[in-house]
């Protein structure tokens, strides 16, 4: 009679044999006169930093603290490297253009980052894998102990434009080059109720800065942070307290990316050397899939956090495996991220243009063997345990299936903030025809509200009228005019929950007369749910 064998243990056992296959395969690869500045073979142009001592290479890899690098630098991690031959030196260098740089100069042969501050520095090198995107793990949050009125982005415009009417500034606190500067820049593209001019930046080094100074008393400073970017365990400690979270990661889950970068050099003398890499790495992802005990161990440890607090930092990430990153390079949607990202950038000034050849921003190559090892391991697991398997193949994402609601549930859901319309939502004159003007903007509208989370914002589309002719016909016509827009977005893709609300010309715009042709507009109000 045959033994049915443990899937978990099965997998543990693959992951070691693995490694130790792996390990012999390298070390027969790196023999003596292979391997870069060994005994038979002389460092070629450009490769003699490169040392090898007791048949190991080393490899120099720049990050900062972020518990999402935290594999590279665990000793598990580093113990299984050496098996296979190579040492990975991890240094912390916090300046994101220093960072580049040291990698443009050979003074480091890979880099971790995020996908926005790959674009704004453009190393020379090459996106060879992924590691994670965060998904609640950064968030805007708005003091509302401060100003307990404080609940979304239109709530901030109206107390920016009180602060300004009595002579004052208010504050917006993120720790810069990081991923809260590029959600605020997200905010500043995106939504209509916010720019970042009207505020007086306070650029700190972390988000605990930042969050002290959420939590000041009001005058304690000349400016009050009504606003501030931060990341966990921080977010989870603002929600306790009764801080409005605004907007997280978890709402625009393909908005922050982190990424391994090689260098040109790397990519061209050692090739072999990065997919040994990559499937050492990986490896261990699938360890961690295995067994999230080990992983939260691992970023407690790693960051000095409590068990609570790595939970919550550990809530807010997800991890790429090899065989969803695969995907990300070979179906389009890495390019997608490329060009929504640059996009920002562009916009917030910080980039020139959006680059004309983004595919040549990164490589799958040397990732392969890892994807096959992961893909193995899923067919191996998928009949005893098909959960695990749908983990390993990365499909455990925060965004699921749409949960439908009620009109009347997203009418009454709390505000996020309006989208900034870019171009005119046009109707032919009395009717809810749109113009071929505003089927372009809705084309764009639709690309835009589709970077959020179907699960946790739903959207309400809000239609209005000038004070022209009788109510009841302009209720009737804003409320054909803003179905017209809903059922336009859905044939567009959108899958959020969306509602469609007329208000005639009950709520003109301030500061011009009800028969202004400006008051007929549409609003596209995102809201939060779930």
């Amino acid at each position: 009679m045959s033994k049915r064998v443990d899937p978990a243990l099965l997998l543990t056992l693959l992951i070691t044999t693995g490694l130790i296959v792996g390990g012999i395969s390298l070390l027969n690869r790196l023999s003596p006169g292979l391997i870069p500045g060994s005994a038979g073979q002389s460092n070629s142009a450009g490769d003699s930093r490169w040392e090898s001592t007791r048949g190991s290479t080393q490899l120099t890899i720049l990050g900062d603290t972020f518990s999402g690098y935290s594999t590279f630098r665990h000793s598990t991690f580093q113990d299984a490297l050496k098996e296979t031959g190579l040492t990975l030196n991890y240094e912390d260098e916090f300046d994101q253009a220093a960072r580049a740089e040291r990698l443009n100069q050979g003074e480091a042969d890979l880099i971790v980052t995020t996908l926005d501050q790959f674009l704004q520095q453009q190393p020379q090198g090459q996106i060879v894998g992924l590691i994670d995107r965060t998904v609640g793990a950064d968030a805007v949050v708005l003091n509302t102990k401060q100003y307990p009125n404080l609940k979304s982005l239109l709530d901030l415009n109206q107390l920016v434009q009180q602060a300004r009417s009595q002579g004052k500034r208010l504050g917006i606190a993120f720790a810069g080059d990081t991923p809260s500067e590029y959600l605020s820049l997200v905010l500043d593209t995106k939504f209509e109720a916010f720019n970042l001019s009207d505020f007086e930046v306070i650029r700190v080094a972390d988000a605990s800065e930042a969050w002290e100074l959420m939590q000041a008393p009001a005058g304690s400073s000349d400016v009050d942070v009504a606003i501030a970017v931060i990341w966990e365990p921080y977010v989870t400690q603002a929600r306790q307290q009764g801080y409005t979270v605004v907007l997280s990661s978890q709402d625009a889950p393909g908005a922050i990316v982190d990424v391994l970068v090689a260098s040109d050099r790397l990519i061209q003398s050692q090739p072999g050397l990065l997919s040994e890499l990559l499937e050492a790495y990986y490896r261990r992802i699938d360890a961690n899939v295995r067994d999230s005990a080990q992983l939260q161990a691992q970023i407690a440890e790693d960051g000095g956090l409590s068990s609570t607090d790595a939970v919550s930092v550990l809530q807010g990430i997800e991890f790429f495996t090899a065989t969803e990153a695969q995907a990300w390079f070979n179906d389009g949607t890495l390019e997608r991220r490329i060009g929504s990202t640059a996009a920002v950038l562009t916009l917030a000034g910080r980039l020139d243009q959006v680059p004309q050849n983004s595919t040549a921003l990164f490589s799958s190559e040397f990732i392969t063997r890892a994807a096959t090892n992961t893909q193995t391991l899923i067919e191996l697991v998928r009949a005893d345990n098909p959960e695990l398997a749908e983990r390993l193949a990365g499909r455990e994402s925060a965004v699921g299936v749409t949960t439908a609601l009620e009109n009347s549930q997203i009418q009454a859901a709390p505000d996020i903030g309006n989208l900034e319309v870019k171009g005119d939502v046009g109707f032919g004159v009395g009717s809810a025809q749109l113009t071929a003007t505003g089927q372009q903007t809705l084309n764009q509208l639709a690309q835009e509200i589709q970077e959020f989370n179907t699960q946790t914002v739903a959207v309400r589309v809000i239609g209005h009228t000038s004070q022209t002719g009788a109510a009841s016909l302009n209720q009737t016509l804003s409320q054909q005019r803003a179905q017209v827009v809903v059922d336009y977005l859905r044939n567009r893709g959108v899958q959020n929950n969306i509602v469609a609300e007329g208000k005639g010309f009950s709520q003109p715009l301030s500061g011009i007369a009800p028969t202004d042709a400006r008051n007929q507009r549409t609003e596209i109000r995102l809201v939060r749910v779930n």
